[in-house]
């Protein structure tokens, strides 16, 4: 069960300089997903980070479209956040999605030099998807630009090590 918002993740939003932030986001669920990345650009506006957006069909096909821009050498992403909704419905496919796009994530955090920042929603119906994106569990658009904020800090921070 999701909490309430992440209170403790708004403290102590590190200050970074000249950080570029990729955006992937799916067209399905597109008036949840734009909520979602209109949240993340507002928070990374209002820390003077520059960030594009890719759109791709569905969840499923994020770590692809992460793992293409990363290897086309575009312009440095020095974090990607991913955006998709996944409501369950009458048949596994969910579950398949749910799985894919999960393990995918988690493949590029392992083999990517900058961080894939999970901001998949996952629920049962569009009711919880609402609650997320400025509702009573938060804005996890803005949850999640926090979260690349503070993973671009402790990556540079390792290069000063």
């Amino acid at each position: 069960m999701s909490t309430t918002g992440n209170n403790e993740l708004n403290k102590g939003i590190p200050t970074i300089k000249d950080a570029f932030v990729v955006i992937v986001k799916t067209e399905w669920n597109a008036h949840i997903t734009d909520k979602l990345e209109e949240g993340c650009i507002k928070l990374l506006t209002q820390n003077e980070i520059t960030w594009k957006t890719i759109i791709v069909p569905g969840a499923f096909e994020i770590p692809f479209a992460v793992r293409m821009y990363r290897k086309q050498g575009l312009p440095h992403a020095d974090a990607f956040v991913a955006f998709g909704v996944v409501i369950k419905g009458d048949t596994p496919h969910f579950d398949y999605v749910c799985k894919g796009v999960t393990d995918g994530i988690v493949l590029l955090n392992n083999s990517i030099d900058v961080p894939t920042v999970f901001g998949i929603l996952t629920v049962d119906n569009e009711t919880q998807a609402l609650e997320r994106i400025g509702g009573k569990h938060g804005h996890k658009g803005e949850e999640a630009a926090i979260t690349a904020i503070k993973m671009i800090h402790f990556s540079r921070s390792l290069h000063r090590i």
